[in-house]
């Protein structure tokens, strides 16, 4: 086997009769560097719009969230929420209220969803966006642009907020009159109109927590749920987890359970995940096609050293050390043309997070003026693991071509 992989390693780097051979080979492997990097940047831009659309749901919920296992409220007492707090890694633990209800003006009416936010959740909305002015007061509301240019809101408008449970409230009033008196519609002022993410843009109305309380029918104190954020440098996925085992040592598994973003948002998530593999395996075609230029260079090469081969033999290699050869000088420039094509990848994408060399098509059509990027080393192993895979399988042809042509009687025959 060694003797195999140093005589592969000569043929890689010796000269061949036929410079026809070395052409193929350096087209195969600068094919292979395309191919690699290529596929690492389109994936690395894939993940970095997938980090956009993250953040920008965070900027309105918080990537993990503590909901109640039953029924759309959950008491939250200033002693849970010091509780959750306390927990290592989590920075922030702020209760929200949220739910349907039909928004109507000027003669529209629309089914929206209400987001109610604590002061302090409004006080980090207004941070991530760097906006000075608020986004709406105690009494006020802010409706998505997409929401507000189909309803035609303008600021200053007052509009009427009410929940299906208004609704079967009222039904159940007409068999129990005393309760006609506590039944009316929420009236609020638009305030302003904003611009996050399409899905908070398309249906979502943010106000403060005791205004959707009151919109909801939600008795003081009861929220939705609370959004849970890490400190920097603390992932998500250990907030769910210390999260979990808080749940589960305090007993309250029936109470509780947390919830991811990725959970809540599972449809978009796949889609967008769904686009990234399929961008993998249409562009490692590419990989492959150089990859069987690849296999004919080798090809060649047993050809061109068959009288070598022949020479070997008589020296008593046998089939497996032959077969190594080649397989071994495959993968050598496969190892090669995925080293290179990764760090050529890594060189653009860093670039490109640090300086946006690649704009946009249009700016004002975008939150972003150039493509984002996000590096993960998960990638690059996946693309090299599948990269050398390949790369074995196509080498195993000439392998066995150059094994049959070694043992061969007719070849000694010949040389004879």
């Amino acid at each position: 086997m060694k003797a195999g992989i140093w005589i592969a390693g000569r043929y890689s780097f010796a000269r061949k009769r036929f410079r026809v051979i070395n052409i193929i080979s350096g087209i195969s492997l600068a094919g292979i560097v395309v191919g690699v990097s290529t596929l690492l940047v389109v994936m690395s831009v894939l993940n970095g719009f997938q980090k956009l659309a993250r953040d920008l749901f965070t900027t309105v919920e918080g990537p993990v969230q503590i909901v109640p296992v039953k029924g759309r409220s959950m008491v939250v007492s200033d002693s849970l929420l010091a509780a959750i707090a306390r927990i290592d890694g989590i920075e922030t633990a702020q209760p929200f209220v949220e739910g349907q209800a039909i928004l109507t003006a000027s003669g529209k009416s629309e089914l929206v969803m209400v987001r109610g936010l604590t002061g302090e959740a409004r006080q980090y909305l207004l941070r991530k966006t760097k906006t000075s002015q608020p986004y709406f007061s105690e009494g006020g509301i802010s409706a998505g642009n997409l929401l507000a240019g189909r309803l035609e809101l303008y600021p200053g408008q007052q509009v009427r907020l009410f929940s299906p449970e208004l609704i079967s409230a009222g039904l159940q009033a007409l068999s129990q009159p005393e309760l006609m008196p506590a039944l009316s519609m929420s009236e609020a002022s638009v305030e302003s109109s904003f611009s996050l993410q399409k899905v908070f843009d398309d249906r979502y109305v943010l106000t403060s927590a005791e205004m959707a309380q009151h919109i909801l029918l939600f008795g003081h104190g009861s929220f939705s749920g609370i959004d849970i954020r890490g400190k920097n440098g603390v992932t998500d996925e250990t907030i769910e987890k210390q999260l979990r085992q808080w749940i589960s040592a305090n007993g309250q598994e029936k109470h509780f359970r947390v919830l991811t973003l990725g959970e809540r948002h599972r449809d978009m998530f796949a889609v967008m995940q769904l686009e990234k593999w399929a961008s993998f395996s249409i562009l490692m075609l590419v990989i492959l096609v150089a990859l069987l230029s690849l296999a004919g260079s080798l090809a060649m090469t047993v050809i061109d050293k068959r009288h070598e081969l022949f020479y070997l033999r008589c020296l008593g290699l046998e089939r497996p050390e032959f077969m190594t050869i080649f397989i071994v000088e495959g993968v050598m420039t496969g190892l090669a043309g995925t080293a290179l094509g990764s760090l050529f990848a890594w060189i653009i994408c860093t670039a490109q997070e640090l300086y946006g060399l690649v704009r946009l098509p249009s700016k004002s059509a975008f939150i972003i003026s150039a493509y984002p990027v996000s590096m993960k080393s998960g990638d690059f192993l996946a693309v090299a693991i599948a990269a050398i895979l390949f790369t074995l399988l196509v080498s195993l042809y000439p392998a066995g071509k150059a094994a049959s042509i070694a043992t061969s009687r007719s070849l000694e025959n010949r040389m004879e």
